[in-house]
């Protein structure tokens, strides 16, 4: 069992005989949650003799009262007795003989009400480890599968009767190390891979294994690999070194097919962002590894549908071995690496079969003349090829797709989606007519980026007064929130399961995934505070969508539909927040229950890992009673007496797998 949440926080973890409610709870009333989350208080049950029912809540009263008298004296007592003492210690003293009132009084209410306890959710069965829903998969079914031979899993989301339960990680599961030590060495039971893996020749999969660790370190030629092969892109881009990316316009890089992460890893040392995607796999998952590393990624693929990205949203697109076929469907794949460019960013290739010896190959030549005519009409200049890699770029002259004589139409108006989610693939070029067509020369570079002026800021229909607001307001909750979690995350650790004498700090903030995320201003505040995070910004589909403005700042993200899974794999954030999703999901009624959507969160959060919950109080305390459910250490803040919110601080625990 994990340890109880920080004394000095909230003076332990579930509270005593197990009601888990605690002195921040004091206006917390218990609900008979409907099928959406919400309900009705719950009313005493009729009795059968109304004389003797009302003769038993007469004593409760009475027992109540006194009760109240006997506390209130003790401790007018106490104060007087201690009135020599210094402020803080009273203040201390004060707060835990309120927390045993409070805690006192609502297990008192909850008798005196007949509330039953809300039981526990089961654990999952053991194929359950490494579930993904929405890609048909169950651990299972891979005893069957060669693991050799590549699958396509295409997204499908359908509901799940036996999803209602809690996913344990593996047997010997262990805490990932903390950044940045962490980019370069993974627990190898963390991950599930199998030995073909190990042997992999692409660059980005080179890896070393040992007995008990999997090591990315920057000895390894792998690293050195990886540093070479980007200071060879710089020169081909026409730029000094990689450390130039960024004056160039580069930020944001999405890499398909990333193998392990080493290409984004490298890059973050350079202050570029890196969203790795990759298809689903049952073993070796190159986004489960990468997640593990620290660094960004998610299921996502070339296959028939658009990626959940705004278009004009990456400065560079990668391709290492990525094993997609673009010479196929007429270009439709290059159509979409297209989409997601902005004007005047690149698409770097890397494939054997753009070697001088493959290229005798007929087949090959062929090829390789459809996907070269396949880019020239759709305005794209190459700009030079060494060994395997060639780097393309995209026009950045909206005229030149008018004097083309073939290739992909522009986009009609009603096909020109900004924001597509699982779209199928569409065939014509995007964005041409969109007001952020800016070539990526000409946008302000990172990092002040982040802190767009009101001309860039007008584009999305955003005022600068509430850009500013909404920073201002965000930098003073993100001091707030470190200073709640500073002494959780590094104070006195109990020893995990299985450990012997460990020595703080245990846990450290990596992955981050905000659930609505604005404007993005919680991964601003971070980055302003100084935090070694990478924020995941997710819009939500049911809210207005502010995914291109986040990418305009120099952040990543995807739109989703919480009713359904998020493209990742269990146990890959360390923190999840969420500010104002629960009042969003409430307006969409009856699609999916407050339960499901924190069993989902459940799913992606590492053991140890933190929830943040920020909402209308309402909705706050019943998400609360949910939290016995899943077993989480919970405790709920009054932010001000002016708010109608409250606050929502929860701990996965550590739960050991059943030997």
């Amino acid at each position: 069992m994990s340890r109880p949440l920080y004394r000095g926080f909230s003076g332990g973890g579930r509270g005593s005989g197990g009601n888990g409610h605690d002195f921040f709870d004091v206006s917390y009333q218990a609900k008979d949650l409907g099928e959406n989350g919400f309900g009705h208080e719950l009313m005493s049950p009729a009795g059968t003799n109304r004389s003797r029912q009302s003769l038993i809540f007469t004593f409760l009263k009475l027992g109540l009262v006194v009760f109240i008298v006997l506390s209130l004296s003790s401790s007018l007592y106490w104060a007087i007795s201690i009135s020599t003492s210094s402020r803080g210690n009273i203040h201390h003293g004060y707060r835990r003989l309120q927390e045993q009132v409070v805690a006192d009084l609502t297990e008192i209410g909850e008798l005196s009400l007949g509330i039953a306890r809300l039981k526990d959710l089961e654990f999952c069965p053991p194929e359950y480890e490494n579930y993904a829903p929405c890609y048909n998969n169950v651990s299972e079914d891979f005893d069957l599968v060669d693991p050799l031979v590549p699958i396509e899993y295409e997204r499908n989301c359908v509901p799940d009767a036996k999803k209602g339960c809690l996913i344990l990680p593996p047997r010997n599961y262990r805490i990932p190390l903390r950044w940045p030590g962490g980019r370069d060495i993974i627990w190898k039971e963390n991950v599930k891979i199998t030995g073909h893996e190990f042997s992999s020749g692409s660059l980005t999969k080179r890896m070393m294994v040992e007995e008990e660790q999997i090591s990315f370190r920057s000895g390894s030629l792998m690293v050195d690999g990886v540093e070479d092969y980007t200071h060879q892109i710089a020169e081909m881009i026409g730029l000094p070194s990689e450390s130039n990316f960024i004056e160039s316009g580069i930020r944001t890089v999405l890499d398909i097919g990333c193998g392990f992460g080493s290409f984004g890893a490298h890059l973050f040392s350079k202050q570029l962002l890196t969203m790795c995607i990759a298809n689903y796999e049952a073993s070796g998952s190159q986004v489960q590894l990468t997640l593990e590393r620290g660094i960004p990624a998610m299921i996502g693929s070339f296959s028939s549908r658009q990626l959940p990205y705004p278009y004009l949203s990456f400065d560079m697109l990668h391709c290492a071995r990525c094993e997609i076929e673009w010479e196929k469907n007429d270009g439709i794949f290059l159509v979409e690496v297209d989409r997601l460019l902005r004007p005047g960013g690149y698409f770097v290739w890397t494939s054997q079969m753009n070697t001088h010896r493959s290229q005798r190959e007929k087949e090959n030549q062929k090829k390789w003349s459809l996907i070269h005519d396949f880019a020239e009409n759709l305005c794209w200049d190459m700009l030079s090829q060494q060994d395997e890699t060639i780097v393309w770029k995209k026009t950045s002259r909206r005229k030149c797709y008018s004097s083309r004589k073939a290739g992909p139409a522009v986009c009609g108006r009603s096909h020109d989606v900004e924001s597509p989610y699982y779209q199928p693939l569409n065939p014509c070029i995007a964005g041409t007519r969109s007001r952020r067509w800016i070539p990526i020369e000409c946008r302000t570079p990172w990092p002040s980026r982040a802190r767009l002026n009101s001309t860039e800021l007008d584009i999305h229909g955003i005022h600068l007064e509430d850009f500013a607001e909404d920073a201002a307001n965000w930098n003073s909750v993100i001091h707030n929130f470190w200073s709640l979690l500073s002494p959780l995350i590094f104070s006195d650790h109990p020893k995990r399961p299985g450990d012997e004498d460990p020595s703080p700090p245990f846990n450290m903030l990596r992955n981050v995934l905000d659930m609505n995320a604005h404007f993005g201003g919680f991964n601003a505040a971070l980055l302003d505070a100084g935090k070694s995070v990478w924020v995941m910004n997710v819009v939500p589909t049911s809210g207005p969508n502010y995914l291109p403005l986040i990418f305009d700042r120099g952040f990543i993200g995807v739109q989703h539909d919480w009713c359904e899974a998020f493209p990742t794999y269990p146990r890959t954030y360390d923190m999840v927040h969420a500010d104002g999703l629960l009042s969003l999901e409430t307006r969409q009624k009856h699609r999916c229950s407050m339960l499901d959507i924190f069993l989902e969160i459940d799913r992606i959060l590492r053991p140890e890992g933190w929830v943040i919950i920020r909402d209308a109080a309402h909705l706050v305390e019943a998400a609360r009673s949910m939290t016995t459910q899943l077993r989480w250490d919970a405790r709920m803040v009054e932010l001000d007496s002016s708010s109608d919110k409250k606050l929502l601080v929860c701990q996965k625990p550590f739960f050991r797998k059943q030997q």
